[in-house]
């Protein structure tokens, strides 16, 4: 564990993170030598820093549900690790949050990973993770991308965000609820058991 604390106080001492670091804003991300999946969302939300818990609005309710796992167990495991696509709250934007910052992912994302040797599955939520992990192997968007998920398995699943904006994706396509997400929660499970 002393090695993702030095990474940390790294990333707070980091330039680019200076106005956060200066208001006392810590970073958001939780890894550990014994995670077997990851998370790859896009950025903490403005609930999720100030209560400094990722994933603590509606879209996290979501998410663990889609993922058969109590509020509880996802924030106690170290089975699970969390590294969005930012460390930090971005702002707002005209409609939802900014995204996250470019270059922040390139510059901490690998090396926390390298410490992270157990790690089996990355699920990527939403496009600005798709993006940056899946490369030139997306496909021409997202719903393309999150329908022919088997093709990227087992390295990375991925996923449609959980935000209650996209119900009206969820509703036109129901092959992820069919198709999908009974893959994530086995792969959550076997993830979960010694």
């Amino acid at each position: 564990m002393a090695i993702f604390k030095e990474i940390e106080e790294e990333i707070m001492k980091d330039e680019m993170n200076a106005i956060y670091t200066e208001k006392g804003i810590l970073p958001l991300f939780k890894a550990s030598k014994d995670a077997r999946i990851v998370i790859v969302g896009q950025a903490p939300g403005r609930k999720a820093e100030e209560t400094h818990l990722f994933w603590n609005d509606p879209s996290g309710d979501r998410l663990r549900e889609w993922m058969g796992i109590s509020r509880e167990i996802f924030y106690k495991t170290d089975r699970i690790g969390h590294l969005p696509m930012d460390f930090y709250y971005p702002g707002k934007a005209k409609t939802g949050d900014k995204p996250p910052r470019k270059g922040f992912a390139e510059k901490w994302h690998q090396r926390i990973l390298k410490e992270m040797p157990k790690v089996e599955t990355i699920i990527l939520v939403g496009s600005y993770a798709q993006k940056y992990y899946l490369g030139k192997s997306r496909k021409k968007n997202l719903t393309e991308t999150v329908k022919n998920f088997k093709e990227y398995l087992p390295e990375y699943l991925p996923l449609v965000h959980p935000s209650p904006l996209n119900y009206g994706w969820l509703k036109q396509n129901p092959w992820f609820e069919s198709d999908v997400l009974p893959i994530l929660k086995t792969i959550v499970e076997n993830s979960l058991n010694p």
